[in-house]
């Protein structure tokens, strides 16, 4: 009877305990993000804003956040004009914390940002919110967030000085590409290399992955799971998100149906500045090694989108900046609006679903062929602008007098050689060059185009041009050749930095590199198996590893001459022919190299991992993920205790991976090389950085050296064949330095040798020449401009500080301003500037951060 008692006092204890707890549940509110990706380019079926517009009429709490194509909206005012107009309603409020829509992404043409240069993303950002305001002009810009990976780690600074107050790290229902790290609870300050913080929703730590899903985390529908977890860390207001891809007609996205807490639809705005406890948000200095993505690197369709993209970014950064000096010096039309379509179509190339789904769409309109069609544009209008500024620049009047004009669009002097068509009549043999004191300049008659090319020694000035006269008279130097071969078969590249040996017998592998300036440092490995500039990779179908070094290779001089050596390499890995081709010039760090691959067919070459019964989405495991059996281009380094350091946009990141390798969906690693990445042994007095023409992957590790995904082919996301269908073409470079990356100038030689100088010849006629002239130049080193243009009467220029330490650098500008400022990206005036003006140029001082970016307005400037 006792125990009986007993039994039904603790049932009902239980009871009560139960009922206390399902009480509390469901007085503890959560909240979900709701609302639209896409647009017009990704997918945005017609008559989308009629069912977006009733759905927010019929369900009055329902709040959303919109991630659509800026351009979607000219398309819907032209074929849905009343729809446009209902729709148009929902941005005509106050856009408060209780409006019931937020734009959240307005990124022109939704860039990942990870895999694209700094002055882009400044510019998705720009030309977005401008079309946007266009159709929506109460729109107000105040919290960032994307659905898919779309994440960097310079985006607060660039958000903050757009106005943004707040960002969304999360990316919960499209993880096919990545995702973030998981860090940190409710809020966080994610904090840019610059030092600027932002109010910031993590992935939260305890936001694990959707069980049975390589795309999802728990967060995607507010999962018992995720929100359990989320309490327990100590969450008080949980939150989770999915911005449904335009077309989906769910509604609401957790349905009408009552959930296991109360829970509210809101926007970001009004959950970051109403609801979320900032005063507890930690902070996150984030890398970009927190950015944890992987695409389907070194695939052909992959490098074709890269290189097409990064070719068209650096024209028309040049073509920008030539406009502006012709514009200032020569007095012809800056091409605005040119450059807006050539921008609009560069940023619809860098759109996200460029890269991830390249072969979506009917044929003849797929992804890679829209990014085809686009950057032949961009490059269209920048080769037109380059054309014509640089013949304004030259005062091209008939004369007697043949000179040779060099162009430098970077903000630093540069000393190197540059090459220039001779002109009709004249004989390589017999020109030579005077610079403006007279003296006679290093020259070499270059064979490859007939010896109609002459390449020399130029001393040119930052972000301005310099002048040569073409005399009839004997080369400066008598032709001396570089390169020789030994008794053994191999043969040695001299240059007043290297010596450098190739071994024909072993495929052509780079046996020794020899710094003449550092010691006579050797920089490769001789004791390592792989040998340095091999090719190896694993072939499926003959189920092994295949590496040039397996057969001889034939080698043959192109340029012998005393500024500039290169020699071609030809050999074969497998049953296929590849040509290497490497140069070097008298003054230059960089070891230039080139790589076409011949395939016979498509092989597969990666991992041979297949998945029982075929590909599946949910399978964690993918063999494009596994970089150590991708064809790999080997760079074995004598380097001890090595150190991997590596550029983003605005950003050089220090490396905390132990190795660059993973092979499932949950293991996924920053591996991405966007233009550079180097490798510094332990006490950072050496090092070796390795220079792409596109961005890629690179592998490292302890017992891995480091390497250039240079081919993938075979299964990529859901299930796609992604095939050699032409030759591959790779330009790459090795650059041995003394010190850390900072010290060596490693940014400066990379822009540099992504946006090389062009020289060419004109006529001034009875106009004397004005030899050398800069627009713009500072004292010290280490800063870029990423862009110059005229605003109307203003000149405005940015610079961003490519270092990792604090400078107060003086910009010397050739002519005058009515008045100078520093401003926001938004337009919005930052600080004045005092000018100093001496003779017929001004001077200003001002402080960069670490990694910091300044746009300077000159108003109504006036060139000398």
């Amino acid at each position: 009877m006792n125990n009986s008692r007993l039994s039904l006092q603790k049932t009902g204890l239980i009871l009560l305990i139960l009922q206390l707890c399902t009480s509390q549940s469901f007085s503890q509110q959560v909240y979900f993000i709701d609302g639209f990706h896409g647009g017009v380019y990704g997918h945005y079926p017609k008559q989308y804003t009629k069912f977006i517009t009733q759905t927010l009429d019929k369900n009055p709490n329902w709040k959303i956040n919109l991630e659509i194509e800026p351009e979607t909206w000219d398309t819907v005012q032209v074929n849905e004009p009343a729809n446009y107009a209902a729709f148009k309603k929902y941005f005509n409020d106050d856009q408060s914390v209780n409006s019931r829509v937020e734009y959240v992404n307005p990124a022109y043409g939704q860039s990942y940002f990870f895999n694209i240069n700094g002055e882009s993303i400044i510019r998705q950002f720009q030309y977005g919110i401008k079309k946007i305001k266009q159709h929506f002009p109460h729109a107000v810009f105040t919290s960032y967030s994307s659905e898919e990976p779309c994440f960097t780690s310079a985006l607060p600074q660039i958000l903050a000085s757009l106005g943004f107050k707040y960002a969304s790290l999360k990316n919960p229902n499209t993880c096919w590409g990545g995702y973030t790290r998981a860090f940190g609870g409710e809020l966080v300050n994610w904090i840019g290399p610059d030092g600027t913080k932002l109010i910031t929703v993590p992935r939260y730590e305890v936001e694990t992955f959707e069980p049975y899903s390589t795309w999802q985390t728990t967060a995607s529908n507010n999962s018992k799971t995720y929100l359990a977890a989320a309490f327990k860390y100590g969450i008080a207001s949980p939150v989770g998100m999915c911005l449904q891809d335009a077309g989906w007609s769910n509604g609401p996205w957790l349905g009408n149906t009552q959930q296991i807490y109360p829970t509210m639809y809101t926007t970001w705005r009004n959950y970051i500045q109403n609801i979320a406890v900032k005063n507890r948000a930690k902070d996150w200095h984030f890398s970009q090694e927190d950015v944890q993505v992987s695409l389907v690197w070194g695939a052909q369709v992959m490098q074709q989108i890269a290189k097409q993209v990064r070719r068209s970014e650096n024209k028309i950064g040049r073509a920008e900046k030539l406009a502006a000096m012709a514009n200032l010096y020569s007095g012809i039309a800056y091409p605005a609006n040119a450059f807006d379509e050539a921008w609009r179509c560069l940023l619809l190339a860098q759109h996200h679903d460029c890269w991830i789904v390249p072969y979506n769409g009917k044929p003849g309109n797929t992804w890679i062929d829209k990014v085809g069609a686009w950057t032949t544009a961009t490059d269209s209008v920048s080769n037109d602008a380059m054309k014509k500024s640089i013949l304004a620049l030259c005062n091209n009047t008939k004369g007697n007098e043949a000179c040779i004009r060099v162009f430098n669009t970077s903000a630093n002097a540069r000393k190197e050689p540059v090459a220039f068509t001779l002109p009709p009549g004249w004989d390589g043999g017999s020109a030579s060059l005077l610079d403006q004191h007279g003296q006679v300049v290093r020259t070499q008659l270059l064979q490859k185009d007939g010896g109609r090319s002459l390449l020399f020694m130029t001393d040119a000035p930052s972000m301005g041009y310099t002048s040569y006269k073409l005399v009839r008279a004997k080369p400066a130097v008598k032709k001396a050749g570089h390169i020789s071969q030994l008794k053994d078969g191999t043969y040695i590249m001299e240059s007043d930095l290297y010596r450098i040996t190739i071994d024909p017998v072993k495929g052509g592998r780079v046996k020794s590199i020899i710094a003449k300036t550092m010691n006579n440092k050797e920089f490769v490995d001789t004791a390592d198996t792989n040998g340095f500039n091999e090719l190896r990779g694993y072939f499926v179908k003959d189920s092994s590893f295949f590496s040039s070094n397996d057969a001889a290779a034939t080698i043959t001089i192109e340029e012998d001459g005393p500024l500039h050596s290169s020699l071609n390499i030809e050999g074969k890995i497998n049953d296929h022919s590849f040509t290497q081709t490497i140069s070097i010039s008298d003054g230059s760090p960089v070891v230039d190299m080139k790589l076409t691959i011949n395939w016979k067919g498509s092989p597969v070459i990666g991992a041979a991992y297949k998945q029982a019964g075929g590909y599946r989405n949910e399978d964690y495991r993918k063999a494009f993920y596994s970089d150590s059996e991708k064809l790999q281009t080997l760079f074995p380094l004598n380097l001890k205790h090595q150190q991997v350091y590596k550029d983003a946009p605005f950003d050089v990141t220090k490396s905390r991976l132990q190795n660059t390798f993973f092979q499932t969906w949950d293991s996924i690693k920053n591996n991405i090389l966007l233009n550079w990445v180097d490798i510094t042994d332990g006490a950072g007095k050496y090092g070796v950085a390795l220079f792409s023409d596109h961005t890629t992957s690179y592998a490292h590790g302890e017992n891995f050296p480091l390497a250039l995904t240079t081919q993938y082919s075979g299964v990529g996301l859901w299930g796609r064949q992604y095939t050699l269908t032409k030759p591959t073409v790779l330009h790459y470079a090795i650059v041995p330095h003394k010190g850390l990356w900072n010290k060596s100038g490693l940014c400066t030689l990379n822009n540099n040798w992504n946006n090389p100088l062009s020289a060419t010849v004109f006529q001034p006629g009875k106009q004397s020449v004005e030899y050398t002239k800069s627009l713009v130049s500072y004292t010290g080193h280490g800063l870029e401009i990423t862009a110059v243009v005229i605003d109307g009467d203003d000149l405005v220029v940015r610079f961003f500080n490519a270092a990792d330490l604090p400078i107060a650098p003086k910009i010397i500008f050739d002519g005058k301003a009515k008045k100078i400022i520093t401003e926001e990206l938004s337009g919005q005036i930052k600080q004045l500037l005092t000018g100093r003006v001496t003779g017929k140029k001004t001077t200003v001082n001002i402080a960069f951060p670490a990694f910091g970016i300044h746009t300077i307005r000159l108003i109504n400037f006036t060139a000398n």
